[in-house]
């Protein structure tokens, strides 16, 4: 009896360690931008994406932002057939880069309904895929004060339409964003000019550390307007010592963060898809990192 109950409790001791580290597995979503070499494009997508998608998930990657969108398709298929495509790998739709520049005439005239239209059938897509947020991933940059509040409008009735459909809009930055428009900082003037409950900032921390700022001071600053973040240092993660990840997820809750995303621009190693490995292991084994900020 004693050995059956023994073995017994070593069962259930096993399950309830394998449910344990299955609740505290880390959501880690990456930006398909970083396997652009293998699926960044309708014609690679459609030959390579089960069997990359399905490595990444392997990897302990959770969730994808896209950035291949045109004409109603991402990466040249349907909606629902790619979001059946990345829950097929394991993985869930969470959101997408697009964008649409206004015309010079849209910027001086400050009529801009033409541009809008473009969005009706974007915001439609974006909805039957089962996104959860629609990014900007960059816009003109303006040459006047009078330019930056056309496209400060602009954002923000982009925001009302992708929140009508029931999703949210935010814009993402590079390090142009830290120049000045007459004498104004462009990023800051965004933030300050566009409404929080229509526009929310990925801020792209390597950017703004390119840009010569502090992502810190930025959460400080403007606290709870970066639900998303991108997550990226020159090439794999901690290998330059310019990014301060600890800082930045240490300040999670002043940011206002709800979601982050690995972007892998280049590699050391002599693959993407091992960079893509060393990423993922990184931030997995930091102990600053939550499992999860979307509460």
């Amino acid at each position: 009896m004693k050995k059956i109950f023994s073995i017994a409790l070593m069962l259930l001791t096993a399950l309830s360690m394998s449910l344990n580290a299955e609740a505290k597995k880390k959501e880690i979503a990456f930006q398909m931008y970083s396997v652009r070499n293998l699926i960044g494009d309708p014609g690679k997508y459609a030959q390579n994406h089960e069997r990359t998608l399905k490595e990444l998930a392997q990897m302990g990657y959770t969730a994808i932002e896209a950035a291949n969108y045109g004409d109603g398709k991402l990466y040249g298929v349907t909606p629902e057939q790619f979001k059946a495509d990345i829950e097929a790998a394991g993985m869930k739709v969470l959101s997408s880069h697009v964008g649409h520049n206004l015309s010079n005439d849209e910027l001086k005239s400050g009529n801009f309904d033409g541009a809008l239209k473009w969005w009706v059938q974007c915001i439609e897509a974006h909805k039957r895929a089962g996104m959860k947020y629609i990014v900007n991933p960059g816009i003109n940059f303006p040459k006047t004060l009078a330019e930056a509040e056309v496209i400060c409008k602009y954002l923000n009735k982009i925001g009302e339409m992708v929140n009508a459909a029931g999703m949210k809009f935010g814009y993402h930055n590079h390090s142009h964003e830290f120049n000045k428009v007459e004498d104004k900082v462009w990023y800051d003037y965004m933030i300050e000019h566009t409404d929080a409950d229509k526009v929310f900032f990925e801020m792209d921390v390597y950017w703004a550390v390119r840009g010569q700022v502090s992502p810190v001071e930025y959460f400080n600053k403007y606290p709870g307007r970066f639900t998303l973040l991108h997550i990226k240092d020159h090439k794999e993660f901690g290998e330059s010592g310019m990014v301060g990840f600890d800082a930045i997820f240490n300040n999670a809750d002043k940011a206002g963060l709800k979601g982050w995303i690995v972007e892998l621009e280049g590699s050391n190693r002599p693959n993407i898809m091992d960079g893509m490995k060393v990423c993922a292991d990184y931030v997995k084994a930091a102990k600053y990192v939550k499992p999860t900020y979307d509460k």
